[in-house]
């Protein structure tokens, strides 16, 4: 009896031992069979006798939110969607540079408000991208970056172009993901859109392997051996392979919503507007500086501006925002923004960012109350422990604050002399940048002259690109926006002119313009009808101005008054010069450039002048 007794304890152990390993082998056993994906293999069925392919669902996501381009530098990885965008109508533009293809992507969402789409091989092709990808991300352009990949089995297994492209673009997008299944690419791509447009807008990255574009049985092919196996383990290595391409294209074709997913916009409060109305209130001399997110939608430029004209407020306008209200509206003001900060009383900085622009806030006054508004918190409050504190800081959308503004203000009116105050400030700077026009050049022309008479020729049509140091800094001081929505950063001006506008002028200096000149090729296949002004002062002459006094040397910094009107010739372009030999034929040129752009052709004027300093416009030979 006590050997019985003893032994039930031991017996009770034993049976709960084994029940424990069977639960756990089941457990593992239930788990393998979901990641191998034979649960699902069971519901949704593989149509081997398809032609389909997953391109065809990239392009069916992207027709669905209204993608018109696709920009891309063909690749084997990616040929699939290609072909697809194309016969759905999506216009594919191919570059000659992978960065270029991601850097127009961003001008297209900046010029229109949708997300701009590129697609790129594996490997070189999305390594190229970087810098145009890190642009996206500081100025908070919504970009879809599609990506090819090695197939799914390959990877990490030494496969051509193959590395961790999940790794390299996780610090630069909101959003990233591999696609292992035909099935997954609508959802995936849907969750992209949407995260590219919610919040703080931004990149986001898609990476499509090989296997998952391609038809089931160019991939069959591929990847499942002719040859029937026969050894043990060559028919566990063979049953393998056959279920990883059933589970890849398993329920691949069944319909699946394609369109866009809700977007999660910040507002602000009404009580945070509420205060924010109470302080403009009693402002004697307010002052808005509208930043670039001001123009995100869901807010028109149209909308905005009008709310703008009624609140009646002076402003500086930056970035995207340059150009909304037009040319020489009376509340817009360019010169002296420094100086008009330290006199206001209170300033909304509406998506504008206390960042080396604003001397990381020092230019604002102690005295003043400061406002401000941005969809990112992170970058709203940047500096604000150092150099300045805000009296109100709401997160929310720019374009729907000021709306609110506008309505709780409603009838509020200042005092006419600050305006009339910081009128005459920008008539003083604007009537030494014309002596200086007059100013003689010793062998070249003068740029500020050019620029002026840019300015009189200029369209009311037109889109705006710069690129450069001197030449353009310059011309930020003379050269004004017709409308919003000018297309200002580094390197972005090949979609520009098929974004619906008539005319597309982009202003280089000679340095910048040697990033882009192969584009032209790129211009002439699609006949895109650009027109680039090169101001040629032979040097990278910002960098030079600083490094000889400081340093005493020019090394580097020399470059030669190139023909790059001929460069431009070569690649089958338009190429005018503009010299001192033709000075008086400044205005004629630019017109027979317009022209020639008007009939579809891109142009580059290539224009010899003196050096300046785009900080005060002096010119130095």
């Amino acid at each position: 009896m006590e050997t019985a007794v003893a032994a039930a304890p031991a017996w009770g152990f034993f049976s709960s031992f084994l029940l424990l390993a069977f639960g756990t082998l089941v457990a593992a056993l239930l788990g393998a069979a979901h990641r191998l994906g034979l649960f699902y293999q069971l519901m949704h069925k593989v149509d081997t006798a398809s032609t389909r392919h997953g391109g065809e669902n990239v392009a069916a996501v992207l027709k669905a939110h209204g993608v018109r381009f696709l920009f891309t530098l063909v690749g084997g990885h990616i040929s699939p969607l290609l072909v697809a965008c194309e016969k759905l109508g999506i216009r594919v533009v191919d570059t000659r540079h992978e960065v270029t293809a991601v850097f127009a992507a961003d001008a297209v969402a900046r010029l229109t408000g949708t997300v701009g789409v590129a697609a790129v091989t594996a490997g070189p092709g999305l390594t190229n991208t970087v810098t145009a990808v890190k642009n996206a991300q500081i100025a908070q352009s919504p970009v879809l970056l599609l990506g090819g990949a090695a197939s799914t089995l390959l990877q990490n297994r030494g496969a051509l172009q193959a590395i961790d492209q999940i790794a390299l673009f996780r610090p630069l997008c909101k959003f990233c993901a591999s696609v292992r299944r035909v099935r997954d690419i609508i959802p995936t791509l849907r969750a992209a859109m949407a995260a590219a447009q919610s919040g703080t807008p931004g990149p986001v990255f898609v990476e499509l392997p090989l296997d998952v574009l391609y038809p089931y049985f160019m991939v069959q092919k591929e990847m499942v051996p002719a040859k029937p196996p026969k050894g043990l383990m060559s028919r566990a290595v063979h049953w393998y392979l056959a279920n990883s391409l059933a589970n890849l294209f398993a329920g691949a074709w069944e319909p699946q919503p394609e369109g866009p997913l809700p977007l999660d916009i910040p507002q602000a409060s009404p009580q945070q507007v509420q205060r924010c109305v109470e302080i403009l209130s009693r402002a004697k001399k307010p002052l808005m500086l509208i930043g670039s997110q001001a123009l995100l939608p869901p807010t028109s430029s149209d909308k905005l501006r009008v709310a703008v004209e009624t609140l009646g407020i002076p402003c500086f306008l930056a970035g995207m925002a340059r150009g909304l209200l037009g040319r020489n509206h009376p509340l817009h003001f360019r010169q002296n923004r420094r100086a008009a900060l330290k006199k206001a009383d209170v300033v909304v900085l509406a998506g504008a960012v206390c960042d080396f622009r604003l001397s990381y806030g020092r230019v604002l006054s102690r005295s003043s109350k400061i406002i401000v508004v941005n969809r990112d918190r992170k970058e709203m409050l940047i500096n604000s422990d150092i150099f300045w504190k805000p009296q109100e800081a709401v997160q929310g959308d720019v374009g729907s604050f000021v709306v609110k503004l506008v309505e709780g203000l409603r009838g509020q009116m200042w005092a006419s002399d600050w305006a009339e105050e910081l009128r005459q400030a920008d008539q003083q700077k604007e009537q030494a940048f014309r002596e200086k026009a007059l100013m003689p050049v010793a062998q070249h022309l003068n740029p500020v002259r050019v620029l002026q008479l840019v300015e009189d020729t200029l369209p009311d049509n037109s889109i705006l690109v710069v690129d450069g140091g001197d030449f353009v800094g310059t011309a930020a001081y003379l050269v004004q926006p017709r409308g919003p929505l000018p297309c200002t950063p580094l390197g972005l001006f090949t979609p520009c002119a098929g974004c619906g506008r008539l005319a597309v002028w982009c202003l280089f200096g000679d340095g910048a313009f040697g990033y882009s000149l192969i584009e032209f090729d790129t211009f002439v296949r699609h006949k895109i009808p650009v027109m680039a002004l090169i101001g040629n002062d032979a040097g990278w002459t910002q960098i030079s101005r600083e490094q000889v006094p400081s340093l005493g040397s020019n090394v580097a910094c020399g470059l030669a008054y190139t023909d790059y009107h001929k460069a431009a010739q070569g690649l089958g372009a338009q190429g005018l010069l503009l010299s001192r030999e033709n000075e008086d034929q400044v205005v004629k040129v630019l017109r027979d450039a317009q022209q020639w752009c008007q009939d579809g052709h891109p142009v580059v004027v290539n224009i010899l002048i003196g050096r300046t300093d785009f900080r005060d416009g002096s010119i130095a030979m």
